[in-house]
């Protein structure tokens, strides 16, 4: 089975259409003859945000990555959030076109399934067409430890509010999306929405539906959520995953 592009028409609500036309200015024009090309992924270019409510999630694709100063890319996204401040916060995510080519499991995925072209050529249409199976929920999930552990140190670190809240909702989000990437085999498609991704882990995965319920309350609002409460939930849901991972790759050995 191939997975298909979440996005298929680009729909950006008519408040959002200048916040995208000065984000590409802007990249341009810092980083002249860097960028191959650059993307969006979320509810802006479905057509489907909300002010106040919903960011903006941007993916720059270049040669170099190192080449992208990340602080001349933060004053553009502090400009543009004090221009528009309905826009909850800016995200910026930057590969290379090699990692895009050779790796179509991870960042090809990223690029051609999850992403749409604003500016550029896209390159999504040179990764070849994904099929869905053990092999790719494998590859796709090569970094998932990596980023998992990062949240869970910065949320067990800070003393700031506004990032408990971050954290606790990227977090939630995070592991929710990786429960459904071991059951995309059921569903045959990639999920954008997190109440449906959240009810497929429910219909598929063996796994206690308080804590996936509990995932996504705090995904919706973590203002009154307990750090040491939700860390140990964390902790437990993602051994569920870990230890699903792991006996899907003990089963693709000869």
């Amino acid at each position: 089975m191939i997975l298909e592009k979440v996005i298929n028409r680009i729909e950006i609500q008519s408040e959002y259409k200048n916040l995208v036309d000065k984000y590409i200015d802007h990249v341009r024009t810092e980083f002249k003859g860097e960028i191959h090309s650059i993307y969006m992924c979320g509810s802006i270019p479905k057509g489907t945000a909300t002010p106040f409510k919903s960011d903006a999630d941007f993916t720059i694709v270049c040669e170099n990555p190192k080449d992208i100063d990340y602080e001349r890319l933060s004053n553009i996204k502090d400009r543009l959030l004090e221009e528009y401040p309905f826009v909850t916060k800016i995200d910026t995510i930057i590969c290379s076109i090699d990692d895009v080519l050779n790796k179509p499991n991870e960042w090809g995925f990223w690029v051609k399934i999850i992403c749409v072209c604003i500016h550029g050529d896209d390159i999504g249409e040179k990764v070849p067409p994904i099929i869905i199976s053990p092999e790719f929920i494998l590859d796709l999930n090569t970094e998932t430890k990596e980023e998992v552990d990062r949240i869970h140190h910065s949320l067990s670190n800070t003393s700031d509010n506004a990032l408990k809240t971050r954290y606790i909702k990227g977090y939630s989000k995070r592991l929710i999306r990786a429960l459904y990437s071991l059951i995309i085999v059921d569903t045959g498609v990639w999920q954008d929405d997190m109440l449906k991704m959240k009810n497929a882990v429910l219909d598929y995965c063996d796994i206690d539906s308080a804590l996936i319920d509990y995932l996504y309350a705090c995904y919706l609002d973590c203002n009154s959520v307990l750090v040491e409460e939700f860390l140990e939930i964390a902790d437990d849901v993602y051994s569920y995953f870990e230890n699903a991972l792991k006996a899907m790759a003990a089963s693709r050995k000869p």
